[in-house]
């Protein structure tokens, strides 16, 4: 794909980027003949022609900032892509958050069945360490190994997981905030920050502009989720996407629940504007990564 500069309005970069995404998704879920066909099936339909692709944008954009080859980036960014999906897919079993609808269609348990799905998202995962692995992701193998070792601490108990595993435990106790933010870092915020992180270790970033970065992507990530709690009680199935008011029936704790709705929106807001804060040391070249911080609170789906 071509490198999008700053001055490319952020919905157009962002489609390009997902399409140059999308690419690399087919091709490394082709479906192989025989009895698994119907795993790499079930792993194509909850991976493809969906969603908004923002983790691999940060990367690739992150990666911008130091002059790297889209190629490399976009790679580490599907990786961190196919994390994402395979967390989707366990999120929406009936063990976990038991929701049938997913980007507008029938999540993946409804679509094949829960054996199937859980197989397909445990596939996503492995084939994410696959390509981070691979040379074409990086010629340098040190890059690699940091890229293997950051996702792996990301996804795993001390990051995403382990934010999953909060939530559960969230449903049957009084959460205060300082524990939905805890969680919340961990579920949503790991996998964001490591897509920005990812962008720094491929461009090979000083220790200043990595940190940079990290808080940046922080501030983001918290505010992403507190978006996405307005968006429940806020928005339509039709614009989410998937079944909403759902915490609020289930009685679950959420930045929402605890704040109110002119609260949470205010310190959404407050996040956004720190993050943009974080990147000055980047100027003009930080354009898409400042719009994508508005984006994400104005954002409907």
């Amino acid at each position: 794909m071509s490198e999008a500069n700053a001055l490319t309005p952020l919905p157009e970069a962002m489609a390009e980027g997902a399409a140059a995404v999308e690419q690399i998704l087919d091709e490394v879920l082709a479906a192989p003949q025989g009895h698994e066909a119907r795993l790499f099936e079930a792993m194509r339909y909850a991976s493809l022609d969906g969603g908004k692709r923002l983790r691999p944008f940060l990367t690739l954009e992150c990666a911008r900032l130091f002059d790297t080859p889209d190629s490399y980036s976009l790679r580490a960014g599907v990786a961190v892509e196919l994390i994402h999906c395979y967390s989707l897919i366990h999120d929406d079993l009936p063990a976990m958050d038991d929701d049938d609808l997913r980007r507008g269609k029938p999540s993946c348990h409804i679509a094949f069945d829960e054996a199937t799905a859980i197989l397909a998202g445990d596939a996503l995962q492995a084939i994410a360490f696959e390509i981070l692995a691979d040379s074409a992701t990086h010629p340098d193998a040190e890059v690699r190994a940091a890229l293997v070792k950051g996702l792996a601490i990301a996804s795993g108990g001390n990051g995403m997981v382990g934010g999953q595993m909060i939530d559960l435990a969230a449903e049957h106790s009084d959460a205060d905030v300082s524990t939905i933010t805890r969680m919340q870092r961990l579920k949503t915020g790991a996998l964001i920050s490591f897509s920005c992180e990812a962008g720094a270790i491929v461009g090979r970033a000083s220790d200043e502009a990595r940190q940079a970065l990290l808080h940046y992507a922080n501030d983001l990530g918290l505010a992403f989720q507190i978006a996405d709690d307005l968006l429940d009680v806020l928005g339509t199935a039709e614009d989410v996407g998937k079944a909403t008011q759902k915490d609020e029936a289930a009685g679950k704790a959420t930045f929402v629940s605890l704040l109110g709705v002119p609260e949470a929106q205010e310190r959404a807001q407050l996040l956004i504007e720190q993050a943009i804060a974080r990147l000055d040391m980047f100027g003009e070249k930080a354009a898409h990564l400042r719009a994508i911080a508005n984006f994400v609170v104005k954002r409907r789906t």
